[in-house]
């Protein structure tokens, strides 16, 4: 199906979204920073990247910004504990093709990357 790089600095986080995701035969790469998460997305070119917005050395934010510049069609799904309509509005105007609140239901995510990748690149 797809390759996607989930990027959350939680072990337990990246554990559980690849586990969704490889339920949907999807091939899943991780990066734990944003430092990591901008150097994997060089390398590897993955279809979505899964992004949180809470790590230690760079905000999600940033890293949306970042990863938008690299590659302007670039498509972000921000999956964050901070549902409010801010967040969901600042990752919005951001850059993210997509925002999901933590946690994330499998069909959810599924269903998200399903009609993400049947969507032309912005």
């Amino acid at each position: 199906m797809a390759t996607i790089l989930v990027v959350d600095d939680s072990g337990y986080a990246r554990r559980v979204h690849r586990r969704i995701l490889e339920s949907g035969d999807h091939t899943v790469h991780e990066a734990s920073t944003g430092l990591e998460a901008l150097e994997r997305y060089f390398l590897l070119k993955p279809d979505v990247v899964l992004l949180d917005l809470s790590m230690e050395d760079m905000s999600g934010l940033e890293v949306l910004r970042k990863l938008r510049e690299m590659d302007a069609a670039v498509r972000v799904i921000v999956v964050s504990a901070d549902i409010q309509r801010t967040t969901e509005r600042m990752v919005s105007e951001g850059g993210a093709s997509r925002f999901l609140g933590k946690p994330v239901a499998t069909e959810d995510l599924l269903t998200t990357i399903s009609v993400l990748l049947q969507e032309a690149p912005r």
